[in-house]
């Protein structure tokens, strides 16, 4: 009977100590150069940021985060380096159960990262890097349309105004394409959510209903449905 007791004791004093579920996300990672500052996880549980947990670097730019995930969803690497200056101090990234390992320079915090380890950061760096090319085109336009130095007459600033436009069209084309072909990645919703909320809701409602049972129960998943019955009524 004792060690039955014994037993019961070592196996719940085991359960309660922790441990890693299915849930878990480790954030880890170097930031080089970093000597002195603090790192903050965070996120946007409903619509206002905030921090999760934080860590006071001390010399060794080394850091280690661990957090339980409702879904996988986006997440915030900030750090203040006590500079007075926030500009290049945010790292946004797509948290998702596992380690995700974020190496980075202090001094080009958010512009230098290299994230591994999450598939859904993987499908929104694609999405981006593609996306990058439509808004470098939009200020191409926008700079043909008040160079100083050619001044454009009214029927070629209507022809730069289509171009833009068709630009910007075929912006919102990729984008839903985009949900629309990775139904099983958790992106399609977010990217329903925070790149075309204002498309038309047939289409919004096309990705909604595409999603997988997984990513439709997810944070964003029932988020785009919220939404979705919002813009309904």
């Amino acid at each position: 009977m004792k060690n039955i007791i014994l037993l019961s004791a070592v196996s719940l004093l085991l359960f309660s100590c922790g441990g890693n579920t299915k849930n878990t996300m480790t954030v880890t990672g170097n930031v080089k150069g970093l000597k002195k500052g603090t790192l903050y996880l965070q996120h946007v549980p409903d619509s206002v940021l905030t921090t999760i947990d934080s860590l006071q670097i001390e010399g060794d730019g080394n850091f280690s985060f661990t957090t339980e995930l409702e879904s996988p969803e986006i997440f915030y690497l900030y750090l203040n380096k006590k500079d007075a200056n926030d500009v290049n101090d945010r790292i946004t990234f797509f948290g998702e159960p596992g380690t995700v390992t974020i190496n980075t320079s202090w001094n080009t915090f958010d512009t230098n990262a290299k994230i591994t380890g999450s598939e859904s950061q993987e499908r929104l760096e694609e999405y981006r890097k593609t996306m990058s090319r439509f808004n470098m085109k939009t200020l191409e336009i926008v700079q043909t349309a008040n160079d100083p130095n050619n001044v454009l007459d009214s029927l070629q600033l209507d022809s730069v105004q289509r171009l833009s436009d068709r630009n910007m069209q075929r912006g919102y084309a990729f984008s839903l394409n985009y949900a629309l072909n990775h139904k099983n990645s958790y992106i399609a919703p977010y990217i329903a959510l925070n790149e075309v909320p204002d498309a038309n809701v047939k289409y919004l409602d096309s990705i909604y209903n595409v999603l997988s049972p997984e990513v439709s129960e997810s944070k964003y998943g029932k988020q785009l449905k919220t939404y979705l019955e919002s813009i309904k009524k």
